[in-house]
């Protein structure tokens, strides 16, 4: 099934506001409903024969039929951009500037590498595509002129599982909701749960540097990858022939996150871990945001560290927004302080004691227990923010996220930082927003902030946006937070990322795409500004 090609994930889970936050909207942000409904696909219209009949003959050869080139409008418009509300908002509104000019589905490793010599032949540029879940302008080249998607989703397959060495090898295009299936029916689990996981795929976790909701007891995404195959306009690329070397630098970590710039990812070995036979979630009310940031970073530090560790502000604790499922309804908190989330995965025994010691310690940081009921609802619901996101633009809201990573002495600073630059910056534009922040995934030395706007639309949202986007990333910079943590660069970060690395560095890294990519066809634009 195709994701909504106007909005997030399955049209059927998609769910109108409760009169209630429709009320609190108007009444907060000055909301007013849509004077307009959103286009139709049927009324969409996208430019025709855009590709050359010689790139489409050998194009076809490459992937082995007619059926593998899509040129048809739907599957093109299907392959527009990606899901953040600036790109929602503009497909809505029929705006098909990043269209590309079909949609190619190889099925293998040998047909990605054909196709890429023929985009470099007719100097065609190349997207990948996975689930499509990019929210940082990762999915439209910057390179003006024709260009083909590469959607990955018949590499669909497990390679192969190395039960005595717990690894398991899978291609970009799983998704990860049956990456999980294929690894249950052997017992085991990647353990990989970001809010994207009901559409995103393997390949896009690795080129992304995602990072998942039980962070905290199974690491990032790169953390899990053992080894990866990369298909290149120059050929194939290789790494990962034990679990850790010396033999020079560690070429995963350079294809690791370069979102298609180097080239595509068309298989990626990662470690897997036992089916836990328990999962326990439970919440804990904190005083202040400054409180449950000292207790996090108490259990990040000195344990028991929790599998699921996360904090909302006072802000997001009162709209509620840690449990969407909740937004509007009546037993919503009210109550002032922060809620914090912690779940426990493992054995029935290791699980219990766990979360027994990391009790005494929430408790001696100024902790109240909760229950289960809070850490349960966020389970429940905790793939649901999108789906609301999109509620919220059909009633007329903006909303929008943004998410970066300090050490543990600079998050006060960056928190305030990015919360008053969003504020006042939506406010100059005549749209004063309501700014939301939790603790995502924490670390023994540093955390992750997870900011969530939400303002009326006003005249130009997008731009409004864009002008808010451009003062957060100057005040995560000047922070000294990272200019992303786990939403990867594209195109929204891609001057900052540049200022964060260095002018050395930034050069190193086009050497590294000149080579592997002469003739610029790989997602330029994107990662890495153009070359003069």
């Amino acid at each position: 099934m195709d994701m909504l090609w106007s909005g997030w994930g399955d049209p059927a889970k998609a769910a109108p506001l409760p009169d209630t936050v429709i009320g609190l909207l108007r009444d907060l942000l000055g909301v007013k409903p849509r004077s307009a409904e959103p286009v139709g696909l049927a009324d969409i219209a996208v430019p025709e024969g855009q590709l050359e009949p010689a790139a489409h003959r050998a194009l076809v050869a490459a992937v082995g039929g007619e059926e593998f080139v899509r040129t048809d409008a739907e599957s093109r418009i299907r392959h527009t951009r990606g899901k953040s509300t600036p790109d929602l908002l503009r497909i809505r509104e029929g705006d098909t500037l990043d269209t590309p000019a079909a949609v190619l589905l190889p099925a293998g490793h040998d047909e990605v590498l054909a196709v890429l010599r023929v985009c470099a032949e007719h100097r065609l540029a190349v997207v990948p595509f996975g689930g499509g879940t990019s929210v940082v302008g990762g999915l439209a080249p910057g390179r003006r002129g024709p260009f083909v998607a590469l959607d990955l989703r018949r590499m669909d397959g497990l390679l192969a599982l190395d039960p005595v060495s717990r690894t398991a090898t899978l291609q970009p295009g799983l998704r990860a909701p049956e990456a999980e299936a294929l690894l249950a029916e052997h017992g085991f689990t990647l353990g990989h749960f970001p809010q994207s996981y009901e559409w995103a795929t393997i390949g896009g976790f690795a080129a992304t540097r995602s990072s998942g909701q039980a962070s905290a007891g199974y690491g990032r995404f790169d953390e899990m990858v053992l080894g990866l195959t990369l298909a290149t306009p120059e050929g194939t690329i290789d790494t990962g022939r034990a679990p850790r070397s010396a033999a020079g630098p560690d070429l995963r970590q350079l294809f690791l996150g370069s979102e298609g710039a180097f080239g595509v990812i068309t298989s990626v070995t990662v470690r897997i871990r036992p089916v836990p036979e328990v999962r326990r979630y439970e919440g804990w009310r904190f005083a202040s945001f400054e409180e449950g940031a000292a207790a996090l970073r108490r259990l990040a530090q000195d344990g028991p560290r929790p599998t699921v560790l996360r904090l909302s502000d006072e802000t997001e604790t009162l709209i509620g927004l840690a449990q969407p499922d909740a937004i509007g309804a009546s037993d919503a908190p009210t109550a002032v302080g922060c809620t914090a989330i912690a779940g426990y995965e493992g054995t029935q025994e290791d699980t219990s004691h766990r979360q027994e010691r990391a009790a005494a310690v929430l408790r001696a940081c100024g902790g109240t227990p909760l229950g289960e009921e809070p850490g349960e609802r966020w389970a429940h619901g905790r793939y649901s923010a999108p789906y609301l996101r999109d509620a919220l633009l059909d009633a007329g809201a903006f909303a929008e996220t943004l998410e970066t990573a300090t050490f543990w002495s600079r998050v006060p600073e960056l928190y305030a930082a990015v919360r008053d630059a969003l504020t006042a910056t939506l406010t100059e534009s005549g749209t004063p927003p309501l700014v939301m922040c939790h603790v995502s995934h924490v670390y023994e030395n540093g955390a992750s902030l997870y900011f969530t706007v939400v303002s009326a639309q006003g005249e130009n949202p997008v731009a409004h946006w864009t002008r808010a986007k451009h003062a957060a990333n100057e005040a995560i910079l000047a922070a000294g937070g990272t200019i992303t943590h786990h939403h990867a660069v594209g195109t929204d970060h891609r001057d900052w990322y540049v200022r964060e690395v260095g002018p050395l560095a930034a050069e190193a890294l086009r050497a590294v795409k000149r080579r592997l990519d002469p003739d610029g066809v790989l997602n330029p634009g994107i990662l890495l500004p153009l070359d003069d």
